[in-house]
Formats: structure tokens, sequence, C-alpha cells
């Protein structure tokens, strides 16, 4: 097992390309083809991870949060960017993160706090835009199915819980060979027509590369006549948040109680009380102030979130409650998430949650 075998992997839960633009993810340090002995899992590389990993004989950390966010123009070892990564080099151990590509992913972060807290009938609370791509392209009828069954095997055709979709017309195609060209069919200089279907299929984002490696080693044209475009629907299995519901109604100060003791909270910031009870509930991991009117939008009676700011919490007007619970604390889950999911996925590999405590903040 390789870190780009890892990586593989990883990408199945949650591909990179749904990252947000400002982020840092992927394999951060290290060499990808280096061979994995065993795997820590963390919220963040810091140097008392680092640390661990030496002393588990992890040669690869999964971390959440990313180590390297901002450029670097030395690494001298004066703060704790650089002298964690300065470790990581020295006992040649690979560092690769998540972050918001796993808050984007229908399995991650947002489904994991739902899933502690009991919530169920769970959706996205806001898709992500440009996600979904659509694929135009034209081949002999003869040649047609073949080509959409490969495109199919490469990931093209999946809309929600439907696989193999696609719409194909037949018509005549022309062309008229250079002479330098070598046609499949017709003869150079002449003008040629063909019985032609063109499909249409649409593939999510992250497919791109394999859907047109497979049109182009499927194609029995020499040149393939495509046309890739990026559509405004919206991909409901992709995005930031999660919306769901109690299976019961809860008063508002009995679910913050509820709240504590399954995130192990020790206070919570909050709007005032509504007076109404809890049944709808609208979460977000990390710094997630910027989806309060989203949140008010779809219906939510609380919003789970953390980073909130003093004026940010006037943004309830009195139709939800937010609830700032922590930045860690909102995370704190998805390292046992994807030890889990990695232990499925390779389950004679050795891989170790992080008992490292990373959380900065203090209460006291």
């Amino acid at each position: 097992m390789k870190v780009k075998n890892v990586a593989e992997i990883l990408q199945e839960l949650a591909p990179l390309e749904y990252a947000e633009d400002f982020d840092n993810v992927g394999l951060l340090v290290g060499n990808q083809d280096m061979d994995v002995t065993n795997i820590l899992v963390t919220l963040d590389s810091l140097e008392n991870v680092i640390d661990e990993a030496i002393s588990k004989s992890c040669n690869l950390i999964i971390s959440f949060h990313p180590i390297l966010f901002k450029g670097i123009k030395n690494l001298t070892g004066s703060n704790y960017v650089e002298r964690a990564i300065i470790k990581a080099i020295k006992n040649n151990i690979s560092i690769y993160c998540l972050h918001t590509a796993l808050d984007n992913a229908i399995d991650g972060v947002n489904a994991k706090i739902c899933e502690v807290l009991e919530v169920k009938q769970t959706r996205i609370l806001i898709p992500q835009k440009g996600t979904i791509k659509k694929l135009t392209t034209y081949i002999p009828e003869t040649h047609a199915k073949a080509l959409l069954n490969n495109l199919f095997a490469a990931g093209a055709g999946s809309i929600g819980n439907y696989s193999e979709c696609s719409f194909t017309v037949d018509g005549t195609g022309s062309y008229k060979a250079g002479k330098n060209a070598n046609p499949v069919k017709g003869n150079k200089g002449e003008l040629h027509l063909e019985k032609e279907t063109q499909i249409n299929v649409t593939f999510p984002r992250n497919k791109e590369k394999s859907v047109l490696s497979a049109l182009f080693d499927n194609h029995l044209y020499e040149e393939v006549a495509y046309e890739v475009s990026t559509l405004d629907n919206v991909d409901s299995q992709i995005g930031m948040g999660m919306i769901g519901e109690l299976e019961a109604p809860m008063a508002e100060k009995d679910f913050l109680t509820f709240i504590k003791n399954k995130m192990n909270v020790s206070c919570i910031k909050h709007s005032s009380f509504l007076g109404k009870k809890i049944k709808k509930v609208a979460v977000l991991g990390g710094s997630g102030a910027f989806a309060i009117s989203a949140a008010k939008n779809s219906g939510a009676d609380i919003f789970i979130t953390s980073d909130v700011k003093y004026h940010q919490f006037f943004e309830a007007e009195n139709k939800i409650l937010i609830a700032d619970i922590g930045h860690y604390e909102t995370e704190q889950f998805t390292k046992n998430l994807l030890v889990d999911y990695l232990t499925k996925k390779m389950p004679n590999f050795a891989i170790s949650l992080s008992e490292s405590i990373t959380n900065p903040i203090k209460y006291y």
C-alpha cells in the first residue's frame, strides 16, 4: 500500500475536486509513491501529533485540517507550522489533508454530527454549484451502445439514485477528410455522410478525467467531436452543512443539554430562546456563520455551528436558535469517521485514532 493508494480510497469518500477554492487539500507533505507502514488519523497535524506518529511507527498522517494553509517562504522552525513540517520531513512522515472536501461530502463531517445528535432524514443544507457536467459526442450508430457502456463504467450517467442515464438522437453526420487525415470511414478529399448517434450524458465534476479517457479510448474516429459543459443543476449529494429532523420534538433547553452530553461540550453560546420546540435541526461543522441565512430559509428550528461573531447572533432575528458549541467540538468526531471508513476499506491495515488533544481553546 502506497500513499497514493490510500489517497485514492479517501477520494472515494471526499473527492478533492469538491474542496473550496480557498482551501489546501491533498498530499501536503511527503511522496505519493512511498510505502505506508501505519496510518494515524487526526484533526490537526501539530508537533505533538507528529511525535505520536513516530511513537506508533506511523509514516502517514491523515489530517482533517491542513497544517499548510498559506504559502511559506522559508522553513526555519520559527513557528508551530514550520516545526511540525520539519519534524515530519525529518522522520519521513507524509501528511494528507481533506478539510473542506470532507465538509462537502454527503457522508462527511456534517453527516457525523447528525449521527451523534440522532438527527434523521438528512439532506445537504447548501448544495455546491458547478458540480455537474455534461458530455455531448457523436459516433456511428453501430458503435453507440458500446461507447455508452464504457462511459457508464467510467462514472457517467449517474443522477441521484439513478445510474446509466443518457439521451441519444440519431441523425446524419458529415465530414471531408484532408490529405493528411486517416479516416475510418470515407475517402480523403470526399464529402462523407454517416448515420450517427448523438450521445448526451452527465457526470460529476471529479469524474471528468476518467470519462474523457473512456471517450477517447473507445471512439473509433481519428478526430473525436465532443463538447463538455458545466450545468447549473444542483447536486443534492455535495455541499456544506446538513439539515434533518429529530425523532421527537424537544424543548430548547432540553435540546441544548442533549447537545452538551452528546458532543462533550461544557458550555454553549446561543441566541435568544424562542419558546418553541426543536424539531428541525441544521448543522455545519467548523466556522459556519455564513450559513445562518440558509438555515433560516430552510425552516430549521436550531442551527448548530461555531465561530459565530457578536453581530452575527443578531441574524437569528427571532426566527431560529443559533447555537455556537465550539470549532473543535463540532469536528471532534471527524477522526472517528475517517478511522471507521479506512478500517472498512483496508481491514488488514493498521490504522490508529490519534490520542493527542489538539484543541487550542480552553475554558475556565
